[in-house]
């Protein structure tokens, strides 16, 4: 599943907020100025406050605090959805010595009077891929190729294909810690990588974490098969042929791959072409309907449309390392898959071909 988040509105903090043991030193009358944004996911609408710390030992820390709705219809998913992004903040964070900061941050929880859960993040980044690829593509449409020099256009495009390279390998970064650690996502897209800036100037200073960790399955061998909010995945499981614990938890960790697949498609399609030619789902469709996973198949499709001709650029870089790595995490066979190191360390992913 993927948690789509809209643009900031003003807002503030609620009244019953107020007072709230925070267990992070601050209360949150300390928070100095907030604006609120809404998220949907499924029956549960979730709301994201900013602010700054103002008093105590974490004064001047940029905070993001995502809200799961209280005594509502739906809050009942949605307290086990907090429950589960908290207790899976809290495992991962758990050793001091081996956080991954390309793994959003908890800073604390807590329960307002109404039952609302507020879980507090340190604010690390404003931006989604999603928006880095929406703001490349409209900048795209205003900068006609015709008008560009091309030496200019060949190096903005370098700056491209870092960028996007620097957030992939974050964003499977994240994945590898969290698959290490006997976790899966669940909810990977590129509304769930946050960066710290959209700038492709910037992109050596890149920090890309993930996050929306709400749907994330324990995959140890002791819960494998188990979780309320996991149900969906351990049934596709069976219905794929895995049943032993063993088999399961391959399923599931090759379930992420496939999530993370997707994740790279999009970045190498979106950012690369105009506004308006090519969306998540049109290339969803694309990729599982029209060509069933046969990724070359697509490639030579989209050979034939120039408006797609930079995103076929980027995939071939380095003889078709992009398609290779695409068709080995979309392959329809699960047990075929890579597991997240490999993808890690594959050449494309890497940067060494730039």
């Amino acid at each position: 599943m993927s948690m789509f988040y809209s643009s900031s509105q003003s807002g503030g903090l609620p009244n019953d907020a107020v007072n709230q043991d925070l267990s992070l030193g601050y209360s949150p009358e300390e928070i100095e100025r907030l604006r609120v944004q809404d998220v949907g996911e499924g029956q549960v609408k979730i709301r994201l406050y900013e602010g700054r710390v103002v008093q105590g030992p974490l004064k001047g820390t940029q905070t993001v605090f995502k809200v799961y709705p209280g005594a509502i219809a739906g809050a009942s998913e949605a307290n086990l959805m907090a429950l589960n992004e908290l207790r899976t903040h809290a495992f991962l964070q758990s050793d001091a010595r081996d956080i991954c900061e390309n793994i959003q941050f908890l800073l604390g929880a807590f329960e307002t009077a109404t039952g609302e859960q507020w879980l507090a993040f340190r604010d690390d980044g404003r931006y989604s891929a999603a928006d880095y690829a929406k703001i490349t593509s409209e900048r795209q449409l205003k900068e006609r190729p015709n008008f560009w020099n091309p030496y200019d256009r060949a190096y903005k495009l370098e700056l491209r294909k870092y960028f996007v390279l620097r957030l992939l390998n974050g964003a499977m970064c994240g994945l590898v810690h969290m698959h290490n650690h006997d976790r899966l996502h669940q909810s990977l897209g590129p509304s769930s990588v946050v960066l710290n800036t959209v700038a492709e100037k910037n992109g050596y200073y890149l920090l890309p974490q993930l996050r929306d960790l709400a749907f994330s399955v324990d995959i140890g061998y002791s819960s494998v098969g188990v979780g309320a909010l996991s149900d969906g995945l351990w049934r596709r499981a069976s219905a794929a042929g895995a049943s032993t614990p063993l088999e399961k938890r391959a399923f599931g960790v090759a379930d992420d791959i496939y999530g993370a697949g997707l994740l790279i498609a999009y970045m190498a399609f979106i950012p690369f072409c105009e506004a308006g030619i090519m969306d998540s789902i049109s290339l969803q469709r694309l990729l599982e309907n029209t060509f069933r996973l046969d990724i070359y198949a697509a490639r030579e499709y989209c050979l034939e449309d120039d408006k797609l001709s930079e995103a076929v650029n980027f995939l071939d870089l380095g003889d078709g390392a992009g398609w290779e790595l695409l068709q080995a995490m979309l392959n329809p066979d699960y047990r075929k898959r890579p597991i997240a190191e490999a993808v890690l360390n594959h050449r494309f992913i890497t940067g060494a071909l730039l």
